[in-house]
């Protein structure tokens, strides 16, 4: 990640505009905070795509899409970058954003930024209209930069996804988690299953009773993630229910679209969130704590040694 980022520092003092590519879900729980430094300080214009917009609850996506709309240089657009159509947009939306640039003697050089698995290469894939970048359903697909022309008047410069080192608010990394933007072998899929069905029970309850069949009032996430087993005869030896199998199926549910259409933040929530969020202390603040918390005769013998 560090060399990822020192690498789009150095490119994007060449280019002209950023598309940074978000999950319409989770719009800023997918926002890397690294992308959004390196662009303010090159003070570059962003389009921010909301990909997977047609798995997202359409109007929380509104809702983000004036929220976003409202940043000084940003522009933001709902998409989903499997569809031609939508993608068609982009072109003529880029040249809007950096109007001086757009020629064959100045073309357009854009960069495209966003974490892991949020649909980059397929982006690119559907500008250029032809399979240039390996694409999965996994994280970390795209492994270095590549810049490639879109016409005469655009050069695309794709970029591999990157998280950043420290994600806070947890949630944020579950939210990352249940959306497949961190790797199945760096999460415990019940722990994030559980997370995401007691988001649902709040937001979406009638959606997991139409998907599952079994009522929702008084339960919890760990009682989803059960009913799930039961409702798919999910048991291992011994006949217990297997909930680890259930989890998975209930994350793969949700990232298909098979539940429905899904938001799992919006700005509102957002700001509750950072309101209520308290940063653990760093080793410093402990370690100054600790010392003012010493016995006056313990803080003078810890000096005296020090002289």
């Amino acid at each position: 990640m560090n060399a990822a980022r020192k690498k789009a520092a150095e490119a994007m003092e060449k280019v002209d505009m950023i598309i940074e590519v978000l999950d319409a879900r989770l719009p800023q729980a997918s926002c890397n905070p690294m992308i959004e430094e390196l662009r303010t300080f090159r003070q570059r214009p962003c389009l921010k795509i909301l990909n997977k917009s047609d798995l997202a609850d359409p109007a929380a996506t509104k809702v983000w899409l004036d929220f976003y709309n409202k940043q000084k240089n940003v522009h933001a657009v709902a998409l989903s970058c499997k569809k031609p159509s939508d993608v068609a947009k982009i072109p003529a939306l880029s040249l809007k954003i950096a109007p001086h640039r757009g020629t064959a003697l100045k073309p357009l050089r854009i960069m495209i930024m966003g974490i892991p698995n949020v649909g980059k290469s397929t982006l690119m894939n559907a500008l250029l209209k032809k399979r240039v970048a390996k694409v999965g359903d996994e994280p970390a697909v795209t492994k270095m930069q590549q810049r490639l022309y879109l016409g005469n008047n655009m050069v695309l410069t794709d970029t591999p996804g990157m998280l950043w080192p420290k994600i806070a608010p947890p949630s944020d990394g579950l939210m990352l988690a249940a959306s497949h933007a961190i790797g199945s072998n760096a999460l415990i899929e019940e722990e994030v299953a559980t997370f995401l069905a007691d988001i649902l029970l709040v937001r979406y309850p009638q959606l997991l009773s139409a998907r599952y069949g079994f009522a929702t009032e008084g339960i919890d996430g760990v009682s989803v993630i059960e009913g799930v087993a039961l409702r798919r005869g999910l048991r291992i030896k011994g006949g217990e229910l297997d909930l680890e199998k259930a989890a998975h199926i209930f994350l793969q549910d949700y990232r298909i679209g098979a539940l429905g259409r899904i938001s799992l933040e919006t700005p509102e929530s957002r700001i509750a969130l950072l309101a209520s969020f308290q940063p653990p202390p760093s080793l410093s603040d402990v370690e100054d704590d600790t010392k003012k918390e010493a016995p006056e005769d313990e803080r003078d013998d810890a000096l005296t040694r020090r002289r």
